[in-house]
């Protein structure tokens, strides 16, 4: 089912009865953020908290808890069915990769029907508010070091000044001030890009923030898509619908007209930058207070009904491990096109998604591991992951049990690990200089003489079929399973 709005889903979780619905009044202050880290780390339900102190207006949480929810919520049987949406695009004739693909979609006839239709009447817009005070919001504080509160499941638009192209991403907002926030995108991220430019401009950067969309367009803006890729196109063809957007109230930019809440305003590339932080971040520690630019809001609208969606971070696993699961299933085909040998990735949640890769692949020659190792190194993302580790095609390398099996048993460390250096997420704590460092790549293939391995190598430990099949037909007489 293809949700229009926020309301949308969260009724439908409530007939599927993976919603729970709290009357009693709740601080954001820590104690939301504790209720909904109790559930997600429990395959817990969904929560509406109905009253929240200090605020008229409902908060929602958990909202992709868990694998199951998650894949409801994108319409998907399996994460896996994303890779096969994507598959239709990497498979087609014309034009000559996936993102060309993508930047053509409105050109090709059988995609049309997916462009995003643009409305007048929006429920986002049914109350302008001109007499800014963020208060009136139920903005969370989750954990005792926190800066403050945090908005932390915005959709912020900004505008390629060069092109004129929109972006959507999800960056962390702190409340400053009655109509301040900071705006936290790292270096890497497109909205820094694009600061950058009116940077260079010497013009104030106009900024639009979506708070509550479907959770299709939720998802799309966490995708770390190409720069020039639309997240509003991508997010409808993920649908197989259109988002329905809206020309903001302030300025030209395109919102979504279902969402919740929306704050309009600027950023002002020319202002000092403002502290920002600690924040307890997903890394499972707090990120270390720097500075920022701040995001101005000059009109917020909203529905008459409106809902405040939430989520928090900290230890995994929390909700945004199964939002990164999903973006390694719909990156996976477009991977395996670029590297035909990879027959399957595993980003672990343990791993917070940049510190480790497992990957299989089918190896054909000598040193194709290490070859894999520096080919992922330089794909967008993927070139901010620390540690990759490569094993044979044969291995599951979602079966972490299986993954530390081969790996302690399959190296030799001074052959058979590299290292090289680069560019590091903005998260990472552990190394000497931020956004740079060292990154380890692992070979934890079989090895071969052609790799200067002369000793012969084990055979795996396994039993004999036809004894598997016999002997499990007699055990189903005393094993009810």
């Amino acid at each position: 089912m293809v949700f229009e709005n926020l309301h949308e889903y969260i009724d439908a979780l409530k007939k599927r009865k993976e919603l729970i619905v709290i009357k009693e009044k709740v601080d954001p202050i820590y104690e939301m953020g504790y209720i909904a880290d109790r559930l997600v780390k429990s395959e817990g339900p969904a929560v509406l908290f109905k009253n929240p102190i200090g605020s008229k207006i409902p908060v929602a949480m958990n909202l992709f808890g868990t694998r199951k929810r998650t894949e409801f919520a994108l319409n998907v049987e399996s994460l896996d069915d994303l890779s096969k949406r994507v598959e239709e695009l990497v498979n087609a004739e014309v034009p000559y990769n996936f993102w060309d693909k993508l930047r053509n979609i409105m050109k090709l006839k059988e995609f049309s029907k997916f462009i995003p239709q643009i409305v007048k009447n929006a429920p986002s817009q049914e109350v302008i508010i001109d007499d800014v005070d963020l208060s009136i919001l139920p903005v969370l504080k989750t954990w005792p070091e926190d800066g403050g509160r945090f908005i932390t499941l915005p959709l912020v638009f900004t505008k390629n000044p060069i092109t004129g192209k929109q972006n959507c991403g999800m960056y962390r907002m702190q409340i400053f001030g009655k109509d301040t926030t900071g705006m936290h995108w790292h270096i890497h991220k497109d909205g820094a890009h694009h600061y950058r430019w009116y940077k260079q401009k010497n013009k104030k950067m106009p900024v639009c923030v979506a708070i509550g969309a479907d959770p299709i367009t939720i998802y799309t803006a966490t995708a770390p898509l190409p720069e020039d890729i639309d997240e509003m196109l991508f997010a409808s063809f993920l649908r197989r619908k259109p988002v329905k957007l809206t020309k903001a109230t302030l300025s030209d930019i395109l919102v979504p007209a279902e969402a919740e809440i929306i704050l309009e305003g600027y950023v002002d590339p020319n202002e000092p930058l403002h502290l920002e932080g600690p924040f307890g971040d997903h890394t499972g520690y707090y990120s270390l207070a720097d500075y920022y630019p701040v995001f101005h809001v000059q009109r917020i609208t909203m529905r008459k009904d409106a809902i405040y969606p939430a989520t928090i971070v900290g230890k995994p696993p929390m909700e945004d491990c199964f939002l990164g699961k999903a973006t390694e299933r719909l990156f996976l085909p477009i991977i395996k096109k670029i590297l035909p040998e990879i027959v399957d990735i595993n980003l672990p949640v343990e791993g917070i998604f940049h510190n480790f890769a497992f990957v299989s692949i089918d190896k054909q020659f000598p040193g194709h591991a290490f070859k894999v190792i520096n080919a992922l190194w330089g794909l967008g993302m993927m070139s901010l992951t620390k540690i990759i580790v490569i094993f044979d095609k044969h291995v599951n390398v979602q079966d972490l049990s299986e993954v530390i099996w081969r790996l302690g048993n399959n190296i030799d460390p001074q052959r058979d690990i590299i290292f090289t250096k680069g560019p590091l997420d903005v998260l990472e704590h552990a190394s000497n200089l931020p956004f740079f460092g060292s990154k380890m790549g692992i070979d934890a293939t079989k090895k071969w003489k052609g790799e200067g391995f002369e000793r012969d190598w084990p055979d795996d430990i396994e039993m004999k079929r036809d004894v598997i099949e016999k002997m499990e037909k007699l055990l189903k007489k005393y094993i009810h399973r």
